[in-house]
């Protein structure tokens, strides 16, 4: 089976946010709890897969979120151009993973087709359910399957040898999380499964929910997909970058050959 190296770039990140942003019933809802964005590149040999593509300027004036580096040109230390990505992994459709799609104009497309049917069924009637979500980067990637560009997974899929999809729902009522092949093992790229560790590890749902026992069971399923809890890589969370060693650049970090040390739980 294929082993592949695994990356995480961070393109953005927030600090002005509260645990509350965070945690659903956390008594210290009023601390400061900062977020970094990130997306994933998979590489083995001269293949390559990225795992969402963030979002571009344009969505981060609209949203007064403001970016880092644009996601086409963070892949630019890969020797990489936007144009040669032909295989993307959106783990959901929310603005902060699937906003730069126009930016990869070749990607096929891989998703949960619960996902687009709930992007564009009757829950976007509903102000908190759409707030995520912006109108533009769903047509865009009905533009795609429309294009032939879509391939759809229902439950589990596999993308490549030793790339797998996992459906998980709960924060998004498709969201997928990507297991990994690697030298150290199983790894898995929880995406918004985990936005945090501390979501994992203590059993504490993000705010941001569609269906709180899916989110609650994903934490148990991401558990028994990882080769090790080490291995086991949050969506958002800032201490991803302390754990794992940077490489290329400081806002890219190998995740691959696991930790430097054991994860905290």
């Amino acid at each position: 089976m294929s082993e592949w190296e695994v990356f995480s770039i961070k393109y953005a990140d927030r600090s002005a946010r509260t645990r509350a942003d965070s945690f659903i019933f956390d008594d210290n809802h009023d601390a400061p709890h900062e977020m970094d964005y990130f997306m994933w590149l998979l590489r083995s040999g001269d293949e390559f897969i990225l795992v969402d593509c963030g979002y571009d300027d344009a969505e981060a004036k609209a949203r007064d979120r403001p970016i880092r580096r644009d996601p086409g040109a963070a892949l630019a230390p890969f020797g990489l151009k936007p144009e040669d990505i032909t295989q993307m992994i959106v783990t959901h459709l929310h603005y902060d993973h699937a906003g730069g799609l126009h930016l990869f104009p070749n990607a096929r497309l891989h998703m949960q087709a619960a996902e687009m049917a709930y992007a564009t069924g009757p829950c976007m009637c509903h102000g908190t359910l759409k707030m995520p979500f912006t109108a533009g980067h769903i047509c865009e990637a009905i533009t795609r399957l429309y294009s032939g560009k879509v391939t759809f997974h229902d439950g589990d899929g596999q993308i490549a040898d030793g790339v797998t999809v996992h459906k998980i729902g709960g924060h998004s009522r498709g969201l997928q999380c990507v297991r990994v092949k690697t030298r150290a093992g199983w790894l898995v790229l929880a995406s918004d499964a985990s936005h945090f560790y501390e979501n994992l590890w203590a059993a504490k749902p993000f705010p941001i929910v569609v269906d709180l026992e899916d989110m609650l069971n994903g934490f148990t399923t991401l558990q028994t997909l990882a080769s090790s809890p080490n291995l086991i890589i949050p969506g958002h969370d800032p201490l991803v970058r302390n754990y794992f060693p940077s490489e290329l650049d400081d806002f890219i970090h190998r995740l691959d050959a696991g930790p430097s040390k054991d994860v905290a739980r």
